[in-house]
């Protein structure tokens, strides 16, 4: 099969699913008349679209694409595969397809490293009451007044834009808007419509904290997912023609990537010394956080990052209660029973059940990738690759092995 024709078929397969699974196909800022077209066709059989993806993936290896592009294609053809194959009845167990959605094996987290994180917490916070009480009230007295939520949006959009443009060039037309809504699953959400202009809706339901925002806002906007998303269409699609950039499927690795990236947003952007800056901007608008104590307890509490996927597993592997979800979820999270139940609810949902791996996973895996970077290179740099390449995770997981081996050697050989 010629390369051209694999790729439109690749596209067409995930706009077809599209078609089956609400909102799974994210963004397609491809060629209108090819949605049109899976639009008015007769919706497909899943089974017949999970042979699709197995009868595009066989015929792969013989095209010309670059490696690179076959190893992103070959990746996104397996978790469409999965998906189509779960729509038609199959039965997969959970670890699988999260491992053949976003090409990681999850495990359990390790309770000791969360008990050390409330440790590591408790003596930040100290006073009457348990942990969960002081860190509780710590969030609340942190939060943004709902009327003010919109414009500390804006602020802190403006000030990460600011930064993001002069490391990494953007468009000059690129907009992103801010909607402030309710009753959704998550906390906030980027619609991507292409042409380098985003919409970011932020859900009011979760009572946003002045420390949370500048995270919220880099993952979504600066220099998270609306940056990456100009930078691919203006680079790998605009001008290296990699039309399978144009689509943006839910529950594939391009997620794993984009929210691990997105996650580390502000560490880019920002990096150590984020509080006090976060602080002054709040300042200006007459809100008044403890920039230097947020960062530390923000550092304290990433260290129960896998908790989030553990209730994952509880729910969805080991078939718990979901009031016994939401127990593990307020023991080793320390958060109030109705955000716990907030978490559940995206846990359950059919769409996003499996998502939760993208942000613990995602960020643990780019983490690694951005420190073993060469001797000289800079985290901008670094950062940059992820904005414009066509990264799978398992690629960022060799590249993270053969880092730590040269490490290994030269820190030795050097006497590190």
């Amino acid at each position: 099969m010629e390369a051209n024709e694999l790729v439109r078929g690749y596209l067409v397969l995930g706009l077809r699913l599209g078609r089956l699974v609400p909102g799974f196909v994210d963004s397609f800022t491809g060629d209108p008349a090819l949605s049109r077209a899976v639009d008015n066709e007769p919706r497909l059989d899943p089974k017949a679209l999970a042979d699709h993806a197995r009868q595009l993936r066989r015929e792969l290896v013989d095209t010309d694409l670059a490696d690179q592009r076959k190893q992103f294609l070959q990746a996104h053809l397996t978790a469409l595969e999965c998906t189509a194959r779960k729509l038609a009845g199959e039965r997969i167990a959970f670890i699988d397809e999260v491992e053949r959605y976003f090409q990681v094996r999850i495990r359990p987290g390790d309770e000791d490293a969360y008990a050390q994180a409330h440790r590591n917490l408790d003596a930040l916070l100290p006073g009457a009451g348990s942990l969960s009480e002081r860190l509780n009230a710590f969030r609340t007295a942190d939060e943004v007044p709902p009327r003010r939520l919109q414009g500390a949006v804006q602020a802190t959009s403006s000030a990460l834009r600011d930064r993001v443009r002069r490391k990494y060039a953007l468009p000059e037309q690129e907009i992103v808007e801010y909607q402030v809504v309710t009753n959704k699953p998550w906390s906030g959400f980027n619609y991507y419509l292409g042409g380098y202009r985003s919409r970011v809706a932020i859900n009011a339901d979760l009572n946003h904290r002045m420390s949370n925002l500048p995270h919220l806002v880099a993952h979504e906007s600066y220099p998270g997912h609306h940056t990456e998303h100009c930078r691919k269409e203006a680079g790998l699609v605009a001008k290296r023609g990699h039309a399978e950039q144009s689509i943006f499927l839910i529950n594939t690795p391009q997620c794993l990537m984009a929210e691990g990236m997105a996650d580390l947003g502000l560490h880019a952007a920002v990096g150590p010394g984020w509080g006090v800056w976060t602080e002054q901007i709040f300042r200006d608008l007459g809100l008044r956080m403890d920039g230097e104590l947020s960062e530390k307890v923000e550092s304290a509490a990433s260290g129960l990052l896998t908790v989030r996927q553990d209730a994952a597993l509880l729910l969805h592997d080991r078939g718990a209660d979901q009031d016994d979800v939401v127990a593990h979820l307020r023991r080793w999270l320390l958060v109030p029973d109705r955000r716990a139940r907030q978490m559940v609810r995206f846990l359950a949902d059919p769409l996003w059940r499996a998502y939760t791996t993208t942000y613990v996973e995602g960020v643990r895996l780019v983490r690694a990738w951005l420190d073993v970077r060469a001797p000289g290179e800079s985290l901008d740099s670094r950062y940059l690759r992820l904005l414009d390449e066509p990264l799978v995770p398992k690629s960022l997981e060799s590249q993270v092995r053969d880092g730590l081996s040269w490490l290994a050697r030269n820190g030795h050989e050097n006497g590190i």
